[in-house]
């Protein structure tokens, strides 16, 4: 889950997962255009961005809370006891649908303990209490061993062998972490407290990348440079439901709260610098 800021006295918003994952699921159907190479193969793709964090589900229903801020734990803040079984349960979802599908939530497992493989200065693992670390280490262990069965079984697929050199693997690898990690950005942070941020890595194809500066431009719109999308001037949503601080003391705990909160919509419009 993630809690999202929010003005001083205002509820915050929390955003499900899944909610994060649809938004990351748009960013994947818009992306491309004649200087970003499109998803390929798109449909499969598609279906792994829009779903790679699919283990959070059943904890999202019921998340655990945070003592020092009164809400259900926010994203990487929750508990190794617990995130190392959602990235588990991730590539588990993933890899029913396809093996690359679950070969790329196996790595984006990975990678988030890991500095998306050197892509961010975010590491994981540096932030879990060393006598929680052997569980992330033998979730992470337990990912790479996927990760090769997946391959075998990817390499008598003529529709995704070709896709298991390192320049094309890892270009959909970027692809993912860049609708991700865009919508992390929506999600995470109240609209009125947006500021202007750059995305490293975006590739425009298999050996090239590129780095997106993002701009608040007013009015729920925002400006991309360079613009990684087919459409300029494409509107994208998403929901979350507003929650304030032990709320879950007094109506029966966060499931209950969870359920009956109102889900709220924000819009935005992305357009070319």
């Amino acid at each position: 889950m993630i809690i999202q800021t929010a003005p001083p006295g205002e509820p915050r918003r929390a955003v499900m997962m899944h909610e994060h994952t649809a938004l990351s699921g748009q960013f994947a159907r818009a992306f491309g255009n004649d200087r970003f190479d499109p998803l390929a193969p798109l449909d499969l793709m598609i279906y792994v961005i829009s779903h790679h964090d699919a283990g959070w589900s059943e904890f999202d229903c019921d998340p655990a809370t945070d003592e020092t801020t009164g809400l259900p734990y926010n994203l990487v803040e929750t508990p190794a006891r617990y995130i190392t079984v959602t990235s588990r349960l991730s590539p588990d979802f993933n890899a029913r649908q396809h093996p690359y599908c679950g070969l790329m939530s196996s790595m984006h497992s990975w990678g988030l303990y890991n500095g998306r493989y050197g892509l961010s200065n975010l590491v994981l693992i540096d932030k879990i209490p060393p006598q929680e670390r052997p569980l992330a280490e033998r979730m992470l262990e337990g990912e790479l061993e996927r990760q090769k069965r997946l391959k075998d079984e990817i390499k008598k697929d003529p529709q995704t062998s070709g896709r298991l050199g390192e320049a094309r693997l890892f270009q959909n690898y970027k692809q993912l972490q860049f609708c991700d990690t865009l919508a992390l950005y929506f999600n995470r942070v109240h609209p009125g407290e947006r500021a202007q941020q750059s995305f490293e890595h975006v590739p425009l194809n298999a050996t090239e990348d590129a780095t997106i500066t993002l701009r608040p431009q007013g009015s729920d719109t925002y400006s991309l440079s360079p613009f990684p999308f087919t459409a300029d001037g494409a509107e994208f949503a998403f929901g979350g439901r507003p929650i304030k601080p032990n709320q879950h003391q007094i109506t029966g705990g966060w499931p209950e709260v969870l359920k009956h909160a109102p889900t709220e919509w924000e819009s935005f419009r992305l357009v070319a610098a």
